[in-house]
């Protein structure tokens, strides 16, 4: 045990996979159906829907008094921090190929690295910092700087919002950790969930009716601010399974950043970039770009190697402090 951080890790790590495998899946369905509904209407069926299973956890693990917290104002801060996340990379995904987007998204475990240092006060030597600057260079790539805007595909706006996303996510992420010390998880993606909701109406009140989607040019801002419809027949079990899915993802995130470090945790995330160019070639016909794939390499190998000489650090500790108790 090293400060009590390290007895869960491979639980942690479960739970992280899990997590990270429906975040493909959720990705693909909204994906599918960014063409036909609003975004702020999926998340509202997926937060709502996903709500009802998370409550049921809840019950589980403790029952509705779990859901009193003496730092509301964190949780709230949270909550919107994985809205601001969720809906930045979604509004790119309307846009950019699966791949792409969650490649650049991928810039979230070296935000983790670098902020788990000012916010968690973990310690991050040289090597580990170099490494980070190696991935760092990976998403400099696939947003290819030196490409003028007449070749590039989409806006370049478009191109940063998963890094934008990267940013919060790992934001939320770090305060998870933090906050994870006095909550459950289940009560933790409670809040996250019902954050979602009451930023989906939000957006309903203000543009439920599409008013403002006929003024725009960009396919990403027509996703967001498109017209409610009722959903097709058979779009209403993709509805569902965004919910479901919503609440595994939401319970598995917040479990693997309660029982482990955030540098333990977070590599294992890379997991996600394969099942998204797997997703994107079978489902869309999409492979990724040669930046994309330098981008992708750079970051698989800085992340690895973030992870493996956590890993090696945190070995050295454990028995280090075993000589000492005996």
């Amino acid at each position: 045990m090293i400060n009590g951080r390290y007895n869960f890790a491979g639980l942690a790590i479960l739970f992280v996979l899990i997590g990270v495998f429906c975040i493909s899946i959720n990705d693909l369905l909204i994906k599918q159906l960014s063409g036909g509904y609003p975004l702020h209407q999926i998340v509202f069926a997926r937060s709502g829907i996903g709500i009802l299973f998370t409550l049921l956890i809840v019950q589980y693990e403790g029952g509705f008094g779990i859901l009193r917290t003496k730092r509301p104002g964190l949780h709230a801060l949270r909550g919107i921090l994985i809205v601001v996340a969720n809906m930045t990379f979604f509004l790119a995904l309307a846009v950019l190929p699966l791949a792409d987007a969650t490649a650049l998204f991928f810039a979230a475990p070296l935000f983790i690295t670098l902020l788990s240092i000012p916010i968690l006060g973990e310690k991050v030597g040289p090597l580990r910092l170099s490494a980070v600057a190696v991935g760092f260079a990976g998403v400099i790539i696939m947003q290819r700087p030196w490409a003028g805007s007449d070749s590039l595909e989409v806006n370049r706006i478009v191109l940063l919002l998963p890094v934008l996303s990267a940013l919060t996510y790992a934001m939320n992420q770090l305060l998870t950790r933090k906050l994870g010390v006095a909550s459950k998880a289940s009560a933790m993606a409670v809040y996250i969930q019902t954050a979602f909701i009451v930023v989906s109406v939000l957006f309903f009140v203000v543009a439920g009716d599409g008013r403002f989607a006929d003024q725009a040019t960009n396919a990403s801002v027509v996703f967001l601010l498109r017209a409610w419809v009722w959903p097709a027949d058979s779009d209403l079990w993709v509805f569902v399974g965004l919910g479901v899915n919503s609440a595994i993802i939401g319970y598995c995130l917040s479990q693997a950043y309660r029982l482990a470090d955030a540098a333990t945790v977070a590599p294992f995330e890379y997991i996600g970039l394969p099942l998204a160019v797997l997703w994107g070639f079978v489902v869309f016909g999409d492979l990724p770009v040669a930046e994309v794939w330098i981008g992708i390499a750079l970051i698989l190998g800085s992340g690895l190697f973030v992870f493996l000489r956590e890993r090696h650090k945190a070995r050295l500790l454990a028995h280090s402090q075993i000589k000492a108790r005996n």
